[in-house]
């Protein structure tokens, strides 16, 4: 009879063996976490690659006396299907569990590790999409194993999953050695400061990661500082997402350091940090690095206190630099003089800017004509997004004929003119900087332009 294999360890004796068995380390005697079995030694090398991915995880489901997992079976068939039609390498497997077309069941960490078991052995899968499940620090373990051994991996996406300090610890710490991930996400998993700590030690020693995305994480004051920190060394970082940091004070520490890594860097493309609670001072430190800095295309500061006299020193860095190309300004407060600021900037002096979020900054009409008008003088300036101010009469008669005389592509902007009894009016349209930053469309494309134009006209460490 096949040996069958003990259920999965209690989460306390699971906790105890990641916290007491590093990667690097052979796991203690007595029982183990299931992932530190020895690699399944059944199949050869040629029954691997003759039997289907579907096939491979039955089997092996069966064998491990582990429950199947429908939907996982469903993905895996349908890329096997694909497979059979010649597709070639570069496939993204995309098991989210946010899909809402199919009958999903979250993907759990006993789930993850048979998927991390078949994973390892396909060379033609660089991409994948685990999102918004259930893996928690126990998958985190598994999934820290396979970017141990599956060296073809360039995109892992761990976004929403309930891993923690531990699991964080976990997939920094595998990171140490591999050199060929380029994009990581861990958005939405509290991790917290010390989690946040070992990503920065991770970046001391990585040398190919490109992208890292560690919003919403829960990140303290002193991780944030010490990826700062780390980052003035660092050549390989090209984007960083540090929103919604844990920050207590008014001091803002962390704009300070990430202004002072931003003098010294020079490699660093985009930079995201909304949620800081970063206030005009804070800014202020942020523009007078711009100053210095020859990298930076793509600046998000959405969803902060930014207000019209912060805009003072944004305009300014505007005049001289010709690096940055997206600035994200959303859901700040702005109004009519920032708005006015950053007009005579883009109007007078910048050659280099292509998209502007003024979203949510209580604009009215007079500071919206202005920035239409730049628009006319400048033809750099491609991309505008204004939903969520104060339109009037002029503000819609001004963007409606930027649309119609095709100087503003409706693809451009988050609005659209619509007329009712003679009367021009702006309805909301689904564009933006990125719409899709949590969740993905589930019609049309995959991945939409419009929706993210941001990720776009920037395009640093996408997913295959």
């Amino acid at each position: 009879m096949p040996r069958t294999h003990q259920a999965f360890p209690p989460s306390g004796r699971l906790a105890r063996t990641i916290q007491t068995s590093p990667l690097s380390r052979r796991p203690p005697r007595g029982p183990r976490p299931l992932g530190a079995q020895q690699p399944l030694r059944s199949q050869s090398p040629t029954s691997l690659s003759e039997s289907g991915l579907q096939e491979q995880y039955s089997n092996l489901c069966m064998e491990k006396s582990q429950k199947i997992n429908p939907f996982i079976l469903h993905v895996l068939q349908e890329l096997d299907e694909e497979i059979k039609k010649g597709l070639e390498g570069g496939i993204t497997l995309n098991i989210a569990g946010n899909n809402r077309l199919v009958s999903v069941e979250r993907v759990t960490g006993e789930d993850f590790w048979i998927l991390s078991r078949i994973l390892k052995n396909c060379l033609y899968i660089n991409g994948l999409d685990i999102g918004y499940n259930l893996i928690s620090d126990v998958g985190a373990y598994y999934a820290a194993k396979l970017l141990q051994k599956q060296l073809y991996l360039t995109y892992l996406n761990l976004m929403f999953n309930d891993i923690g300090p531990e699991g964080g610890e976990l997939i920094a710490k595998a990171l140490h050695k591999n050199q060929t991930l380029k994009y990581l996400r861990m958005t939405g998993n509290k991790i917290e400061n010390t989690g946040g700590m070992f990503f920065a030690a991770m970046l001391q020693i990585n040398s190919s990661l490109e992208k890292l995305d560690l919003g919403d994480s829960d990140l303290g004051m002193q991780s944030v500082m010490a990826i700062a920190t780390v980052l003035t060394r660092n050549q390989a970082i090209k984007a960083i997402n540090l929103n919604r940091p844990i920050l207590y004070g008014e001091q803002e520490e962390s704009t300070v350091h990430v202004g002072r890594m931003l003098k010294e860097n020079h490699c660093l493309v985009a930079l995201h940090m909304c949620k800081h609670d970063m206030k005009n001072s804070g800014i202020q430190q942020l523009c007078d690095a711009l100053y210095l800095n020859s990298s930076l295309r793509y600046l998000d500061v959405s969803c902060n206190k930014i207000t019209q006299d912060g805009m003072v020193y944004v305009a300014d860095v505007l005049k001289s630099n010709t690096t940055l190309e997206v600035i994200d300004l959303s859901f700040n407060r702005i109004e009519n003089a920032g708005a006015n600021y950053l007009s005579e900037a883009l109007t007078s002096h910048n050659r280099s800017l292509k998209a502007l979020s003024v979203v949510g900054n209580n604009i009215e009409g007079e500071g919206l004509v202005a920035l239409s008008q730049s628009m006319k003088t400048n033809l750099t300036f491609s991309h505008i997004y204004i939903w969520g101010n104060k339109f009037d009469e002029a503000t819609c008669v001004a963007y409606s004929h930027l649309i119609q005389m095709g100087r503003l592509k409706p693809d451009n902007t988050d609005v659209e003119p619509f007329v009712v009894d003679g009367r021009v009016y702006l309805a909301e349209v689904s564009n933006g900087l990125k719409k899709h930053y949590y969740w993905t469309s589930t019609y049309g494309e995959s991945y939409d332009h419009s929706s993210n134009a941001g990720f776009a006209l920037v395009p640093v460490g996408q997913q295959p």
